[in-house]
């Protein structure tokens, strides 16, 4: 297990929260739930090997946000 420690932004009340990710697991897409607003975070996780970088898209599904 491999996991990694950021900070988002809720794209429903824009509260600020740790999430941590397993990046063993390759790419990834899931939803979590705003531990403030209780709304769905989708979440979108790319880990790129080769680079060794991660890139992580947090969105409400109707609006992309980076």
């Amino acid at each position: 297990m491999n996991l990694v420690s950021r900070v988002i932004s809720c794209p429903h009340c824009g509260h600020n929260q740790h999430v941590h990710i397993d990046t063993s697991l390759g790419d990834q897409e899931y939803y979590d739930d705003c531990r403030i607003c209780c709304n769905s975070i989708h979440m979108r996780l790319h880990v790129d090997d080769s680079n060794k970088t991660i890139q992580l898209f947090i969105d409400s599904d109707n609006e992309q946000l980076y």
